[in-house]
Order: structure tokens, then sequence, then C-alpha cells
């Protein structure tokens, strides 16, 4: 099954707001679980620094048959319907298996 990544960083004026951040991230958290209840593939992180320390974006991978699946559930991320972060969606194509 095809793979889909979603990159993404926080915008600038929600990247200070400690507030604002937490909530959507744990309401972000809560949509993860959801999927992954309903038996979707997925997995969601972020990326730190050569010193652990956050603020790099996230990253999410997402096991769907095509494009439209991957992104009709990536629209329903609280962080991109609430418009906190600026995203990317691109599908994977594994290579390594060819060697």
């Amino acid at each position: 099954m095809p793979i889909f990544v979603k990159t993404e960083i926080i915008k600038k004026e929600f990247s200070t707001n400690l507030n604002i951040k937490k909530k959507f991230i744990n309401e972000h958290k809560l949509w993860i679980k959801e999927l992954k209840n309903a038996g979707v593939k997925i997995k969601s992180g972020f990326l730190v620094n050569e010193t652990k320390e956050p603020g790099a974006g996230g990253l999410l991978t997402l096991e769907v048959e095509t494009y439209k699946d991957a992104l009709k559930i990536i629209k329903n991320d609280p962080m991109i319907k609430n418009d906190i972060v600026d995203w990317k969606l691109s599908e994977w194509i594994d290579i390594s298996s060819t060697y």
C-alpha cells in the first residue's frame, strides 16, 4: 500500500504561544489515536535538531490507497483545520526494494 508523508512547520505567529501550541498538539494526538483505533496505519511525530531541541517541524506517515484518500484524512488534522501550520503532502516511493 502506498505511503504518504505530511511535513509541517508551525507558523511563526503560533510558535511562541505555548498555550495555543499545546492545545492543538493535544487535539492532534487525540485525532491520531482515533485514526489508529479505526485501523488507519498512521504515525506522527516532531523533528528535533542535533541537541534534541524541537522546532524543526513535524512529520506524519500514512498508509492509504490514493493521494486523494490521504488528503481527505490530512485535511481533518486539527493543526491544519485551525491553520496553525504550513504543510505539504507527498507520496513516498520506496526504491530500496529494487536492490
